[in-house]
């Protein structure tokens, strides 16, 4: 599930105006929940307005819409609001509570987060990208959804509405988080490239040396190895990991970039280019065995 081809085309896609309200789908079978005891949004019907939003901690996509999430949930949690963030990963390491608890300590996330490892809460969604977000009234009805990054201005303004129905004051105004990144997808042409089997993209990435490649990621088997690959981009992300820490060499257009220690697994910035957007290749350089490659995205 292509998080990034969806992000591109539907990150202006506000789905609000082309439905009627619905009834919200219960959380199913959660695998944990962290900055909470268990919640249902049964619990919550009637008291809060509840903004559903499914992420996974290693997407670009859904980390670049947590400063909203952050603000808005510090702004309108002593209104009638709250935020379950509904984390369903896309790999196997995103299951593990160690792992989403670590994302959510570092990305200062304060509302509560459930774990949906099975999937079941993302498929009773009929869910496929992330990040998605439903909001829900009081009611325990559906009546605002969109799909990607952006619309931030327009979601909050679906939230205050929602609040409305509290018969409170409500704050007013937009949220600017600092730490928010904008992106401008229409100048982004390489689309996300996963290197495990299930998905792999053959062509798009040049890998020298020994490899292993598995369900979900690529390892070198071989000292020295490389991965090389064209890019039409401004930031270059990869989703990597190593049993042991393990420092890479990052090159752009053939001239040293940068290195980029890896060990736990998660997204990594390879690529943070000042100068801009463009079409460029990005080379890395494995000193030894043992580095896991899952995705490269891009922004």
């Amino acid at each position: 599930m292509n998080r990034f081809i969806f992000a591109l085309f539907l990150s202006v896609l506000v789905l609000a105006p082309a439905f009627s309200a619905q009834p919200a789908k219960e959380i199913t079978s959660p695998d944990g929940f962290i900055n909470t005891k268990p919640v249902s949004l049964a619990d919550l019907k009637g008291k809060k307005v509840v903004l559903i939003d499914f992420w996974t901690y290693s997407c670009i996509n859904c980390q670049r819409t947590i400063p909203y999430l952050n603000a808005w949930y510090e702004k309108y949690k002593d209104h009638g609001f709250t935020i379950l963030g509904v984390h369903t990963p896309e790999f196997d390491f995103e299951k593990k509570m160690e792992n989403v608890q670590a994302a959510v300590d570092k990305f200062g996330i304060k509302y509560p987060v459930i774990l949906d490892n099975d999937h079941s809460t993302w498929n009773s969604y009929g869910n496929q990208y992330w990040p998605r977000k439903a909001l829900v009234d009081m009611k325990g009805e559906i009546v605002y959804r969109h799909i990607g990054e952006g619309n931030y201005e327009e979601t909050e303004k679906a939230i205050q509405q929602a609040l409305k129905d509290l018969k409170a004051p409500v704050p007013g105004g937009m949220v600017k988080p600092p730490a928010a990144i904008e992106v401008d997808f229409s100048k982004i042409e390489t689309p996300e490239i996963y290197l495990g089997s299930r998905r792999s993209a053959p062509g798009q990435v040049r890998m020298v040396g020994r490899w292993d490649t598995q369900g979900e990621y690529a390892e070198n088997k071989s000292a020295d190895a490389r991965i090389v690959l064209r890019y039409r981009a401004k930031n270059v992300y990869f989703v990597a990991s190593a049993k042991e820490k393990l420092t890479v060499k990052v090159l752009r257009d053939g001239r040293p970039f940068g290195s980029i220690a890896v060990k736990d697994e998660t997204l990594y910035q390879l690529i943070l280019d000042p100068s801009g957007y463009g079409e460029h290749t990005l080379e890395i350089i494995i000193p030894r065995p043992g580095l896991r490659v899952f995705t490269f995205t891009f922004g």
